[in-house]
């Protein structure tokens, strides 16, 4: 829960910047589709939450 709160935040600020600036492509647009997939939690919102937490799982991993 604390992890898609914090991408919630994240991916709204950064779509919120991207708007301001009207900056807005394709890549961007994934990051708006995420953002509703996880605002919602609509039926597919398990399949895109098991992506979140397997790539937050190897970015925890990643040692510098």
């Amino acid at each position: 829960m604390l992890v898609s709160m914090s991408a919630v935040l994240l991916l709204g600020l950064l779509i919120w910047f991207l708007l301001r600036i009207r900056y807005l492509r394709w890549a961007d647009a994934l990051l708006c589709g995420t953002f509703g997939f996880l605002l919602a939690r609509t039926v597919a919102a398990p399949f895109v939450q098991a992506l979140l937490d397997g790539v937050n799982g190897f970015l925890g991993q990643l040692r510098f």
